[in-house]
């Protein structure tokens, strides 16, 4: 069920750390257990010791949570965790303008991800196609039995492709495509299971031999799209009138299209808001990128993943359809507890749901950074948040972290051997 609250909270970022906790618990109806997850440090050496080899230890990062997002109508508090100052602000800041013109549209399609078996040595690639073609069911079936609760839940394989290379730098290969509908799940167990399943099966019926065996982290065939139209009044700023704004940020938009090196750095961007609710919710945050910048190049040439343009009302639109093999069930979502927690947070029903906001934070990112680019520029607002940490890099503790941060910004000197500096004035006056 929807939450009843508002993500729209004055102030949030005024509240402390405890303070802050409570108002999402609020928000969430979350019960004390799944609000003293959220508080971390409750993985533990033994549940860690399982999840990967040769653990020493646990390592944390921060765990925010983005506000004002509006997605197809419902609120949503976005948790985010990420190390790097001004991404959670950024997508707040985003979504509140979005939220001023009705927040993001955003859509998925069927949950396919796709298996890959890796034929070689196929004497007749022609006549195996076909002849795998003419044994799609059996394949089918053969993989679908392989992992039963997927197909209970109602997914499982939905068809077969092959695909001929008559070259390589090894030699000709016949790839054959699973196309598995992995419902709520990532899927990247099950999909491995099922290639493995059905390579003896290929080896028969193609003459070949089965080499890789093994899902794709392209995933053309699972996207998520966000869409959001922002009004002039929303964009204005510091004597920047809000047409002029959207001007300078398609001329921003307009470079990454042209330039791979500057649609590198838009795409993170974008990928700066994407990955850290990749990360809180348990997920895997490198098989989204690989995916995301491989679909950004798939016309051959790396380009901007988001599409921004000015409609015939003067508002600035911007669109992102990119990959997104999300899961809700399996892996560490069900193992790490703060991951749990996350999930509890956003309270999605569906891991098509789930996509949805992690596209949406992608495209609020994008535009938080175009705007900051276009206008006052990138440094500005970042490299007051970056302050606080070059003063708790320096040794400052408490209070002095704000003191010696707001310092730096007044000096224009954000460096550590200035908070250095700093910090050694403040305790030669508390001495």
């Amino acid at each position: 069920m929807p939450h009843p609250a508002e993500s729209r909270i004055e102030g949030f970022y005024r509240l402390d750390p405890l303070e802050r906790r409570a108002r999402v618990r609020d928000f969430a109806h979350l019960d004390d257990a799944t609000t003293a997850a959220l508080a971390g440090g409750q993985l533990g050496l033994a549940k860690a010791d399982k999840m990967i080899e040769n653990v020493v230890g646990s390592y944390e990062l921060p765990l925010g949570v983005a506000t004002n997002f509006r997605i197809n109508g419902r609120d949503h508090l976005v948790p985010m965790v990420v190390e790097e100052p001004s991404i959670v602000a950024g997508a707040s800041y985003a979504a509140r303008m979005a939220r001023e013109s009705g927040g993001f549209v955003a859509s998925h399609t069927a949950p396919i991800m796709i298996g890959q078996i890796q034929l070689i040595a196929v004497a007749d690639a022609t006549s195996a196609m076909a002849n795998i073609h003419a044994h799609r069911m059996q394949i089918i079936e053969s993989a679908n039995a392989q992992s039963q609760s997927m197909v209970a839940r109602g997914g499982g394989v939905r068809d077969v492709e092959c695909h001929h290379y008559a070259d390589s730098p090894m030699g000709p290969m016949l790839i054959v495509h699973l196309l598995v509908d992995c419902r709520d799940a990532m899927g990247a167990n099950a999909v491995n299971s099922m290639c493995e399943t059905v390579a003896p099966l290929l080896e028969s019926l193609s003459g070949g031999q089965a080499m890789l065996r093994i899902l794709s982290n392209l995933t053309d065939q699972r996207l998520a799209t966000a869409k959001v139209r922002i009004a002039p009044t929303s964009l204005q700023r510091d004597g920047i009138a809000g047409a002029d704004v959207i001007e300078r940020i398609l001329w921003a938009h307009a470079f990454a299209v042209v330039d791979p090196h500057r649609a590198t750095t838009h795409n993170k961007g974008i990928m700066n808001g994407i990955d850290p609710v990749i990360v809180a919710t348990g997920n895997d945050w490198r098989a989204i990128e690989a995916g995301a910048h491989a679909w950004a190049a798939r016309s051959g040439r790396y380009t901007s993943l988001s599409h921004w343009y000015r409609d015939e009302q003067g508002f600035l639109c911007g669109e992102l359809t990119m990959p997104l093999a999300v899961g809700i069930v399996g892996g560490a979502t069900r193992v790490h507890p703060t991951a749990q927690a996350a999930l509890q947070v956003l309270n999605v029903a569906h891991a098509g749901e789930l996509a949805e906001i992690c596209v949406c934070a992608g495209l609020a990112s994008n535009l938080a950074a175009m705007r900051a680019l276009a206008t006052e520029g990138i440094q500005r607002g970042h490299m007051a948040l970056h302050a606080r940490q070059i003063a708790m890099a320096a040794g400052a503790l408490g209070d002095d972290v704000a003191v010696i941060a707001q310092k730096m910004i007044d000096m224009q000197s954000i460096k550590p051997a200035t908070a250095t500096a700093l910090l050694q004035q403040i305790h030669v006056l508390a001495s």
